[in-house]
């Protein structure tokens, strides 16, 4: 019996663990990374001592929260940086993560609206837009993406696949492809491209490595 007891233990701290981790998936989706610590607690059913020893700061509860996304997008990236045909490599970039989105809009919301106060996601962002800006440049000089193209245009894209959230689960990953078609189309450098407007500057922080500043990856 004794034996037992701290198996049990252990077991019911496993159950609390995953359970807090599955909730606070749930608020970061519905409400962004804003949502309280104690709230999660509040909706796990759990009390703020058990969530706060688990997980000290809300970082590691974002941490826990989007690994296997953090995973799968720096593969992404990697993937497509890795491609010896940039331009090939970029357009699987675009296709995957936005397949990748369309599951997740959760994640997707989380990255977007990453705060410096969450590091690891902010700095996830901004390694990630760094490697992109890097690939971005090479697909230029390839001929294969439009000279005007900066990173806030993926951000864009980024952006206005979250309205796929609206339609059906079961057609949202075909959705998600279709437009990551119609979006590498417009990247694609052609002859009779129409020049765009100026950038908004979504991206507020430098892209250091690539060029100084997002704006000027050109």
């Amino acid at each position: 019996m004794t034996d037992r007891l701290p198996h049990m233990l252990r077991s019911d701290a496993q159950d609390n663990r995953d359970r807090v981790v599955k909730v606070a998936r749930q608020l970061f989706s519905e409400r962004g990374i804003e949502i309280t610590m104690r709230e999660v607690a509040r909706r796990a059913g759990v009390g703020p001592a058990t969530l706060y020893r688990r997980f000290p700061t809300k970082q590691t509860l974002v941490d826990a929260a989007f690994a296997d996304e953090m995973r799968s997008c720096q593969g992404i990236v990697d993937d497509g940086c890795a491609d010896p045909d940039p331009w090939r490599g970029f357009c699987s970039v675009i296709e995957r993560i936005s397949a990748l989105n369309s599951r997740n809009q959760g994640f997707v919301d989380a990255f977007m609206s990453a705060s410096p106060q969450i590091d690891t996601l902010a700095a996830h962002r901004a390694s990630l837009l760094r490697m992109l800006a890097q690939l971005a440049e090479r697909a230029k000089v390839a001929g294969e993406l439009r000279h005007d193209f900066v990173i806030d245009d993926l951000v864009l894209v980024l952006l206005a696949g979250r309205g796929l959230s609206s339609t059906p689960p079961s057609d949202r990953e075909a959705a998600a492809r279709r437009f990551a078609a119609l979006a590498i189309d417009a990247f694609r450098q052609s002859r009779v491209t129409t020049e765009l407007p100026r950038s908004p500057g979504l991206i507020s922080f430098a892209v250091r490595g690539g060029s100084a500043d997002p704006q000027q990856v050109r």
